[in-house]
């Protein structure tokens, strides 16, 4: 359910999703045999409905376009140093929240909206902004849910320790009801890696 019914434009919405789901569909890494940031992108607006379906228009959309053509920004464009990575993060952000941008301008969006938007994307404001909360929120869920077992799978050479202080770098960046619905049951948890989830966040 969407907001303010009154302004709500559902042809307009659609487009958008459409515009960036068009996007992500040139990526040309597969997932399952699918471009892997479209199915990505996917899984971020089911995660929404599951866990925020009265999320605002700018969050759904917001959570859509959360990784939109990232493979645009490889990290070996940067120095493989920590403040090469902080600084490529910095940059996907902001060419990720533009490319919303520009997309949902396309559709017709109005300024207002395209920049909530952007600063749901760019990652501004956590923890003070509910919409980017909440994009980082259906982030943290997608990946625990997703991605989580196969990331532990890609580094053998992470000991215990290591495992732990991902896992609660994650944990804390959610919100408090998106920690709760994690453990409700209501999304797979990575079987192999619940002892580790449940040390981590139980110290």
């Amino acid at each position: 359910m969407i907001e303010n019914q009154e302004s709500f434009n559902q042809a307009r919405f659609n487009q958008t999703l459409a515009l960036f789901d068009a996007a992500n569909s040139e990526d040309p890494n597969l997932d399952e045999g699918q471009p892997k940031e479209l199915l990505y992108s996917q899984r971020m607006s089911d995660m929404i409905a599951r866990f925020a379906p009265d999320a605002s228009e700018a969050a759904q959309l917001a959570v859509r376009a959360q990784h939109i053509q990232r493979w645009k920004v490889p990290r070996n464009t940067y120095p493989m140093t920590r403040e090469g990575y902080h600084a490529w993060r910095t940059g996907l952000y902001t060419f990720q929240a533009d490319a919303a941008g520009e997309l949902m301008r396309q559709a017709g969006y109005d300024d207002a909206m395209i920049e909530r938007v952007k600063k749901a994307v760019s990652k501004r404001g956590i923890k003070s902004n509910p919409e980017t909360q909440l994009l980082e929120d259906i982030a943290d869920l997608v990946f625990i849910e997703y991605y989580m077992l196969g990331f532990a799978s890609s580094k053998p050479d992470y000991d215990e320790e290591k495992w732990l202080e991902i896992i609660r770098k994650t944990w804390n960046k959610m919100s408090k009801s998106a920690q709760a619905y994690a453990l409700s049951g209501k999304i797979k948890l990575p079987e192999p890696l619940v002892p580790l989830i449940t040390k981590a966040i139980s110290q």
